[in-house]
């Protein structure tokens, strides 16, 4: 697949990059992306939910009222959950949420979402991108240049560039990431996701490990 190469004009800078087919010419594994993204905000998650059980509750033990005779259920505790004020039946508990995907299942994962945003011509090569200052300005132009500002856009850079990132910060459905980190949920969560020429050698470099 053969894409041409623009500049943050929005202008063709006259030549066309071939993408590797082994990343983006896969056929897509659904499986192994819902298993990813599961583990992804799986991972993301705190797990500091608690809630009182009947025996952590405060408070008497005294039997609420005889036995029998009364007309009415059983009650044996003011600490009961079917009291107001008592413990919770079943409540939520500290735990981990984290899962763990095998290193083959989550490379598989990302080819497949890039394969799934080729197929749909989502991609876009960019020829450099790099701002003299941080300004939002700046990333809301070369957005409009490039058609793409009311969609939800990645974009992938070589390299870290805090000026860049600086200037996207403030754009909802805008989001910047180095190559070495892209996973497998913010290329699926992006309409459009826009590639720094040079990123793809360290995708490439990442993604086809023996």
């Amino acid at each position: 697949m053969e894409l041409k190469v623009y500049n943050t004009a929005g202008k063709e800078v006259g030549k066309t990059i071939k993408l590797n087919d082994a990343i983006f010419g896969i056929e897509p594994n659904a499986h192994a992306m819902y298993l990813d993204v599961k583990s992804i905000l799986a991972n993301k998650r705190q797990g500091t939910h608690k809630s009182k059980q009947r025996n952590e509750i405060a408070g008497s033990t005294k039997k609420l009222k005889r036995q029998k005779g009364t007309g009415g259920a059983r009650a044996g505790s003011i600490k009961s959950p079917t009291i107001v004020g008592g413990g919770r039946a079943f409540g939520p508990v500290p735990r981990d949420y984290s899962m763990k995907i095998n290193k083959k299942v989550k490379l598989l994962a990302r080819k497949s979402a890039l394969a799934t945003k080729a197929k749909e011509n989502s991609i876009i090569i960019l020829d450099s991108v790099n701002f003299d200052q941080p300004k939002t300005k700046q990333m809301i132009e070369m957005q409009k240049n490039l058609q793409i500002f009311d969609k939800k856009i990645l974009l992938v850079l070589n390299e870290s560039k805090n000026n860049v990132y600086l200037s996207s910060r403030n754009l909802k459905g805008s989001k910047v990431v180095v190559a070495s980190q892209l996973n497998t949920y913010d290329v699926l969560d992006a309409k459009v996701l826009a590639i720094e020429e040079s990123a793809l050698a360290v995708l490439e470099q990442n993604l086809l490990k023996d």
